[in-house]
């Protein structure tokens, strides 16, 4: 086994979660760093740590001891500037995630993990980039991907992202709704025996009966109740309102299908926002993330938590296991 950690925007707190997490003995099973060896050498002397860095031009060249950098060579130390939005770290942290991708597709890692790309700089360079799980889709030429939040307590899957509110609602279709629900619990399958799976409403009270919308009435329900009969344990539309409620101080259900990002995330984030870990469904390979984003306004200070990435590293290893 072998995983493929991405480094991350140079200019947020990838690098120096990667440093620290080393340092400290958390990552367990051997993995190569694709990023910039310059860049990685640098935050370890602002932060004045020991940890050994090793630069290697192939995956089969990797050793065990020190840190492995596949070195893209993408970035020189005079352009590396710690919380700034720079052109050139958004464009290496988008070729460090496709060279990863790439290297998982071809059998030459097991799994991959990304430290967070900031959107706005890698715009720079790709102005239809809108995010990791987007990119790695595209790269692996899958036609539905989705992002799953997991914590110790619940799972939340979406059946859109980044995209606009209306461009959201456009997107609560029967057969997408159908196809997160499914990608949800064939995942939750490798860790549950029998995942409960509760599917929200996207109007408020689930449209009370059709009174504030009819999405859950005409769409949902109907996507909902196929399922069913295919054998899935799920169930809604139910209020987004007390779902979480029941899903995390009732215990009934394991994983929750939201209709839009921040249906999800906001209650995520509130509940575990240190140790929530992002995966992609929909692509042909494993892919876990840190659930939050590239902090610039504390980075290379040595302030930055590893807890999420450490958990994402750990579920990666899990799940190729």
């Amino acid at each position: 086994m072998r995983i493929a950690v991405t480094m991350g925007d140079s200019s947020g707190v990838g690098p120096e979660i990667l440093l620290l997490a080393q340092q400290a003995g958390r990552l367990t099973q051997p993995y190569v760093v694709y990023g910039d060896l310059s860049v990685l050498e640098l935050c370890r002397e602002r932060l004045g740590l020991g940890v050994e860095l090793r630069a290697i031009a192939d995956v089969g060249e990797w050793q065990a001891g020190p840190v492995n950098v596949l070195d893209m060579k993408m970035l020189r130390r005079e352009q590396i500037r710690p919380g700034e939005i720079t052109k050139e770290s958004g464009a290496a942290a988008r070729a460090y995630v496709v060279a990863a991708a790439q290297a998982a597709l071809a059998g030459q890692v097991t799994a991959m993990v990304t430290l967070p790309m900031n959107k706005g700089a890698t715009e720079l360079s790709d102005p239809t980039f809108t995010g990791h799980t987007e990119l790695i889709g595209e790269v692996c030429g899958a036609k539905s991907v989705t992002i799953m939040l997991i914590s110790d307590a619940l799972a939340v899957s979406h059946v859109s992202t980044h995209v606009s509110l209306s461009e959201a609602i456009r997107r609560v279709t029967k057969e997408r709704v159908q196809t997160i629900t499914r990608l949800t619990c064939d995942a939750l399958r490798r860790m549950h025996d029998r995942p409960r799976v509760a599917v929200a409403g996207l109007n408020p009270h689930a449209g009370e009966g059709g009174l504030f919308g009819r999405e859950e009435i005409e769409v949902i329900e109907p996507a909902i109740r196929e399922l069913r009969a295919e054998g899935y344990d799920v169930e809604g539309p139910l209020p987004p309102d007390t779902l979480f409620y029941l899903a995390v101080k009732r215990k009934k259900f394991e994983g929750i299908v939201c209709m839009y990002h921040d249906q999800g995330h906001i209650p995520m984030k509130l509940m575990d926002f240190e140790s929530a870990v992002n995966v992609t469904l929909g692509v042909p390979i494993i892919r876990t993330s840190v659930d939050h984003g590239t902090a610039f306004d504390i980075a290379w200070q040595g302030k930055a938590s590893t807890r999420s990435f450490t958990q994402a590293f750990d579920l990666a290893v899990r799940m190729a296991g």
